[in-house]
Order: C-alpha cells, then sequence, then structure tokens
C-alpha cells in the first residue's frame, strides 16, 4: 500500500531568510499538498508527517518557536503517524524505516520542503533501502540559491536540477493530480 510522506511543511520556511537570494517556486505547492493529503485521508492510505525539530541555535525549524509549527492544514490528525527528525533524512535516527517495513508498506509518495535538501536526502535514502518512491513535483518546493561558484540559481532551476538528479535512478518524479487520480481509481 503507498504511504504517503511530507517533509517539513512548516511555517519555518516563511521567515524572510529563505528568500534572500530570490522568491520560492512553486506558490501553489501547498494547495496541491493539501489536496494530495485530503485525497490519501479519503482513501484511509497511510500518511506520515515529517517534523524538523533543529538542534542548529539560529534555525527557523528550531523547537520553542513558531516556525516549527506545521504550515495551516498540515497538521497531523488522529491516525497519523508524525515522525521528528534532527538531521536532513528521516530515516536516520527515527523509527520510520522500522515503521513502513512492519507495515508492509514499500511504496513511498513524498511532498514538502525543501526539493534540493530534505526531498532530496529523503528520496535517496528511500531508495538506497529499497523502498519504491514517487515525488510529487508540484507540491514541493525550494528557494533561489547560489551555486558553488557563487552564481544564484532560480528557485526553478534548483528544483527542476534536484528533480532532475533523482528522476529514473532514485525515483519517478509525478504530479501531484495523477497521484489523486491513482488512489482514487
Amino acid at each position: 500500500m503507498p504511504a504517503l510522506i511530507i517533509i517539513d511543511m512548516q511555517k519555518a520556511v516563511e521567515d524572510p531568510s529563505w528568500t534572500r537570494y530570490g522568491p520560492r517556486n512553486n506558490p501553489g505547492a501547498e494547495e496541491a499538498g493539501i489536496a494530495l493529503l485530503e485525497a490519501w485521508r479519503a482513501a484511509g492510505r497511510p500518511i506520515y508527517h515529517v517534523r524538523h525539530d533543529s538542534v542548529e541555535p539560529q534555525s527557523t525549524y528550531r523547537p520553542g518557536q513558531p516556525g516549527n509549527e506545521f504550515k495551516d492544514g498540515f497538521s497531523p490528525r488522529e491516525g497519523e503517524t508524525l515522525i521528528v527528525k534532527s538531521t536532513g533524512s528521516a530515516f536516520i535516527r527515527t523509527p520510520l524505516e522500522k515503521m513502513l517495513r512492519d507495515r508492509g508498506e514499500s511504496t513511498l509518495i513524498f511532498a514538502g520542503v525543501s526539493t534540493n535538501h530534505c526531498i532530496d536526502a529523503n528520496v535517496r535514502n528511500a531508495s538506497d533501502l529499497g523502498f519504491t518512491v514517487f515525488v510529487a513535483e508540484d507540491a514541493c518546493f525550494t528557494f533561489a540559491k547560489p551555486d558553488w561558484t557563487g552564481t544564484v540559481r532560480t528557485a526553478e532551476e534548483v528544483h527542476a536540477m534536484t528533480l532532475g538528479n533523482l528522476q529514473g535512478e532514485y525515483c519517478q518524479v509525478v504530479n501531484s493530480r495523477e497521484l489523486i487520480t491513482a488512489i482514487r481509481s
């Protein structure tokens, strides 16, 4: 049974520091993510919410501040699993892998923040662990950032390159509408 894993959809990314190099991409990512979440709920399929509890003092994801809270519409409901992580991947020092294996959930759908950080880390780990992985590209987003030479890349470029690196070898990149259609049929 495919499990939906929503990564770090927290208010931390609303802090202006995230857009210091330019605007984020996929302004409709939250809407697509909520539609995906609601379709999974309606189908009674497994849902995992991943919350990043940063241990870095300056992080907007640090517990005890507003950024640690889930974005509106993304809080876990009764019966949905919450995984708390402090690294980029929810497979590191958490019970996620064991839970998925114990429950026979071998196909994973990822959505969330940010494409080139935690989505990338989780997708690679899940694939390396033998899971079948899909990424809902329109339910993920990232931010503009400089490359290693100092050239600022737009959020669209960072998003597209990250998904290009993952596609085929680590996952199948799809649109949330495709997943919603599949879960309903």
